[in-house]
């Protein structure tokens, strides 16, 4: 090969990962964001009615009280994630980042990775102190990524049906 990484046709060659873009959902991303987010709820051995992933994303669309991001590798939407804000009694409002969620085929690409800078550079940009998120201790692959890009408070999470 000649010099400047150019062949004989003047094509550059490289090997270049693929960049990950990562956006608010538009209505154009309805149909795959559903695919992602049922598979989602499934993996946490879940289910939810039609209504629940309708209003969900009414709640996206008006991006008034939650919020989602997604992340396209080749053009394609691969992860998506979900999240809110809330006050707090003794620090700036919080961000809690609720749902992460990366399409198996693409798993260890930096997708999740990007998704959460984003929401931590969107957390940013509205005066949040803080994201913070949880999960299962069983979920070993992910935890191996979060205990990379924060840190685990010790919290134990207790929930109280009403």
């Amino acid at each position: 090969m000649p010099s400047g990484g150019l062949d004989h046709g003047g094509v550059r060659r490289a090997s270049v990962a693929s960049v990950i873009e990562t956006r608010r959902l538009e209505p154009a991303d309805r149909e795959r964001w559903e695919e992602l987010f049922r598979a989602y709820i499934s993996f946490y051995e879940r289910e939810l009615d039609q209504t629940a992933y309708d209003r969900a994303w009414r709640e996206f669309a008006s991006d008034a009280k939650l919020h989602a991001l997604g992340a396209w590798l080749d053009g394609r939407l691969v992860g998506i994630t979900h999240f809110l804000v809330h006050p707090s009694t003794s620090e700036p409002d919080l961000c809690y980042l609720e749902d992460l969620f990366t399409d198996p085929e693409v798993r260890g690409r930096g997708v999740a990775r990007a998704l959460i800078e984003a929401v931590r550079e969107w957390a940013r940009e509205h005066g949040c102190g803080s994201v913070y998120w949880q999960t299962h201790e069983t979920n070993v692959v992910a935890r191996r990524l979060y205990d990379d890009v924060a840190r685990d408070e010790g919290y134990i999470v207790y929930t109280l049906p009403v």
